[in-house]
């Protein structure tokens, strides 16, 4: 574990957007144990491909017009309690940091883990991101 002080600017990147934090194996339950709608984890990490890709890609995603009704976080390292009890809902994927998972009433309808990241840039992960934002969450409203 990284000394709090030093994580809490990456932790920030994404809550000064409205991303909640999970900080329990409790809070994750409640959150994800209610199957209704849109909802997105993302493992956040200390890591550079998380700083550099993965969150600015977020922050873009999340401006786009369909969007998950709910956006989660939990910090691989930090918050690891929390964190493993996230990646029990990853069924069939092995644990990745950082990662991103978005469940659509309940299922998993879209992985995307550190190797679908680390390589790529910001701005085509997000592109991605605002794909399976519009072929789940918009047709979720419609619904």
């Amino acid at each position: 574990m990284y000394p709090e002080p030093m994580i809490i600017p990456m932790r920030e990147d994404l809550t000064r957007i409205g991303v909640q934090e999970l900080k329990t194996a409790a809070e994750v339950d409640r959150e994800l144990g209610a199957q209704q709608g849109t909802a997105m984890v993302i493992v956040n990490s200390i890591c550079g491909c998380a700083a550099g890709r993965m969150r600015p890609a977020v922050r873009t995603a999340l401006q786009h017009r369909s969007k998950p009704d709910r956006v989660f976080s939990v910090f691989a390292g930090q918050d690891v309690e929390a964190t493993e009890r996230a990646r029990s809902y990853f069924t069939g994927y092995r644990p990745s940091s950082p990662s991103l998972a978005l469940f659509r009433e309940g299922k998993l309808v879209h992985m995307m883990q550190r190797s679908d990241i680390e390589h790529r840039d910001s701005a085509d992960i997000a592109n991605e991101l605002k794909g399976i934002f519009d072929q789940y969450c918009f047709a979720a409203v419609r619904e």
